[in-house]
């Protein structure tokens, strides 16, 4: 699958690329999940964006890069999806590498902290996060912190 990659501020999102952002994290995390939970949050504005478009331009996969010191010391993705027209594709992978990429490039020599779904241990564990502390619960769905001690730029 080709995706073409959009970065932005949360203040630089036209009108309707906004509403498309947001309401794939809502039906995701909100309603596929059924996890009642405010899923725009005060990290939002902060962030970065990463926004991923299939050929016919069609939204398939976001995520956010939290700057080092808000919600970690370190930066942190969150609010990671995949469309369901995406799954199984590998657009999860290609997100996940972009986002390391350009944290990387931000923050050189930091490390990365996520809190991640428990059961996608093993997906970020192929992108060199490792599990650290207990499973917690955070709105009704098993989670774990997992690290990266220092994200490097690809070669």
């Amino acid at each position: 699958m080709h995706i073409n990659w959009t970065w932005r501020a949360l203040a630089d999102f036209t009108a309707l690329a906004l509403f498309d952002y947001l309401r794939l994290r809502q039906d995701v995390f909100v309603v596929e999940q059924t996890c009642a939970y405010p899923d725009m949050d005060d990290y939002d504005a902060p962030s970065l964006h990463l926004a991923g478009y299939d050929e016919a331009g069609r939204l398939v996969a976001c995520l956010r890069l939290v700057p080092p010191g808000l919600k970690y010391a370190e930066p942190s993705l969150g609010r990671v999806v995949i469309a369901p027209l995406a799954r199984g594709t590998g657009a999860g992978h290609l997100l996940i590498a972009e986002a390391l990429r350009r944290a990387a490039a931000l923050y050189p020599g930091q490390g990365h902290r996520i809190g991640a779904q428990a059961h996608l241990e093993c997906f970020y564990g192929r992108h060199g996060f490792v599990r650290i502390g207990d499973e917690y619960d955070e709105d009704g769905i098993a989670h774990i912190d997992m690290v990266i001690d220092e994200v490097i730029m690809p070669g």
